[in-house]
């Protein structure tokens, strides 16, 4: 295990790539029998989109939301020199170690906010969760939701935590409010005002290191740290200021009740 509480599998088959999304994840096959869709480390986004699918990924779960399971997965190179797609073994070969997987839900298909029709109380969790976090894909365009076995599934956070991509701005963005005009669940998040009463008092140092020690060290490198420990430091920090100040960033949508 490279960090306690992720499933650490090994590939064995480099199934397919998914165009849809610009890092071209992949459904892989892996040593555990499960099949997953990977994010990969080489993929332009680099590392930080990996650590901000932990972190979003997590904190949902341990919320109560429905978010497929999480595991790191190792690829090996002679994966990649047996993919004949030449744009896919680049990305395969740069990605050679420690990557990250979702659970592959079966038969699962994209929301559709013009079809389908969750129920406030889970819209609002999501969109105040995604207010938290600065998710900014999320919206009717492209939701980054599932629907699976009849229910609602968040994927994707990679484009999440956008603070950490430039540090030393970090502390700006604690109060910076979230529009959420195109969220692609803004029209049926009628609760947003009161989502925040049941997981604010959730979100502790405590919960937030306990997520955080899942991200691998050499994820969390930035030359604005000495260590891994204080990169989490870092994170923790910035979210318990921002969950702290709900009136700076959460929205008030038009026909929301408090």
């Amino acid at each position: 295990m490279h960090s306690d509480g992720l499933p650490d599998v090994t590939a064995v088959r480099y199934v397919t790539p998914l165009r849809e999304g610009g890092s071209l994840p992949g459904i892989v096959e892996a040593d555990d029998l499960g099949t997953y869709v990977v994010k990969f480390r080489g993929a332009g986004q680099g590392p930080k989109a990996l650590v901000a699918e932990i972190i979003v990924g997590e904190l949902a779960r341990r919320l109560g939301l429905p978010m497929p399971e999480l595991a790191l997965v190792e690829f090996g190179k002679v994966l990649g020199r047996a993919e004949p797609d030449p744009e896919v073994q680049e990305l395969l070969l740069a990605s050679a170690g420690l990557n990250l997987g979702m659970d592959f839900l079966p038969g699962s298909f994209g929301f559709d906010p013009r079809v389908h029709r969750p129920g406030a109380e889970l819209a609002s969790e999501v969109l105040w969760l995604d207010a938290l976090v600065e998710n900014v894909d999320r919206t009717w365009r492209n939701p980054n939701l599932l629907m699976w076995h009849g229910g609602l599934w968040l994927i994707d956070h990679g484009a999440s935590l956008y603070f950490h991509h430039n540090w030393a701005r970090a502390a700006n963005a604690v109060l910076r409010p979230f529009k959420a005009d195109d969220h692609a669940l803004a029209g049926h998040a009628t609760q947003v005002p009161s989502a925040h009463d049941k997981p604010a008092p959730q979100i502790t140092a405590a919960l937030l290191t306990e997520i955080l020690a899942l991200v691998p060290d050499a994820w969390l490198a930035d030359p604005a740290f000495e260590s891994a420990d204080a990169a989490r430091a870092a994170y923790i920090e910035h979210l318990l200021a921002r969950v702290a100040e709900p009136g700076a960033w959460l929205p008030a949508l038009e026909g929301a009740s408090s």
